[in-house]
């Protein structure tokens, strides 16, 4: 079908490896019936049709997020994450209303913010008056916190220490481990998603 061999020729032609930043969410105003049948398809999970919206927005939305939430790492997961819901976010879609690349630009932005209100999220124990001892409930969140901490990877652990114990830059945490800027920002992001796992199946989901 056009989906299908449209996906094909684009997927032929993109030569993809990661995302690219481009912001602004454009296609020849020709395509649109071709993105009108693709959602339709979509909507009922047709891979090719998704693998069409995919080749086609990828990009514009990883450079949307990236604007926002200012991390290659936390885009790229964000960007794919917009994806692998989109069939069921369509549910939602009302063809007509709203342009589908507007559309999709809202679901990426509300992905974003949602991100970031994560990200603002701490597991610490609840705040309680100085100088009176923590409770049962606060000593064992912190004993969570310290098993999970002691579950990651060495290097993960010992960049979450420098960079939200000690409080060093991503620069600093660099020239002291001899590693890349972007492998520090890598190990914290991967540092980050496991204690959230993790201290959500201990029953200490990270909040404010």
């Amino acid at each position: 079908m056009a989906v299908r061999r449209a996906a094909d020729r684009l997927e032929a032609t993109a030569a993809r490896s990661g995302y690219r930043r481009r912001r602004q969410l454009d296609h020849p105003e020709a395509a649109e019936p071709l993105v009108a049948a693709a959602v339709a398809w979509a909507r009922e999970g047709d891979v090719d049709a998704l693998r069409l919206l995919f080749l086609l927005y990828a990009d514009n939305i990883f450079g949307y997020v990236l604007s926002i939430v200012h991390d290659e790492h936390d885009a790229e997961d964000l960007t794919s994450e917009v994806f692998a819901r989109l069939p069921r976010a369509l549910g939602l879609y009302r063809p007509g209303a709203t342009p589908f690349a507007a559309w999709l630009l809202r679901v990426a932005r509300n992905a974003a913010l949602d991100h970031l209100r994560r990200e603002r999220s701490v597991p610490s124990p609840h705040v309680h008056p100085a100088g009176e001892p923590p409770g049962p409930h606060e000593l064992e969140r912190l004993a969570g916190l310290r098993s999970a901490l002691a579950a990651l990877p060495a290097d993960q652990r010992q960049v979450v220490l420098l960079r939200l114990v000690a409080g060093l830059s991503p620069h600093e945490v660099a020239d002291k481990l001899d590693r890349s800027v972007d492998a520090v920002h890598a190990l914290q992001h991967r540092a980050r998603r496991r204690l959230r796992r993790d201290l959500t199946a201990l029953g200490f989901a990270p909040a404010a």
